[in-house]
């Protein structure tokens, strides 16, 4: 069998926790940053875990993580 590929966009922008769910960044906070407020723009900046429903198409992405 050959090896599977990762798919390189999702490996930039998700990361394996230690109990074996991802996280991931969020968006909106590239450009336009004006008309957000400073608590809007600074929750921005935490990182999340991704749901549930999305874990099978991140695993199929990332098949060595």
């Amino acid at each position: 069998m050959p090896k599977l590929k990762s798919n390189r966009g999702a490996a930039k922008r998700f990361s394996k926790t230690g109990k074996g769910g991802f996280k991931r960044g969020q968006s909106f906070r590239s450009h336009i940053l004006t008309k957000k407020s400073a608590k809007r723009k600074r929750q921005l900046g935490a990182t999340l875990q991704i749901s549930d429903a999305d874990v099978k198409a991140v695993r199929k992405m990332l098949p060595y993580s």
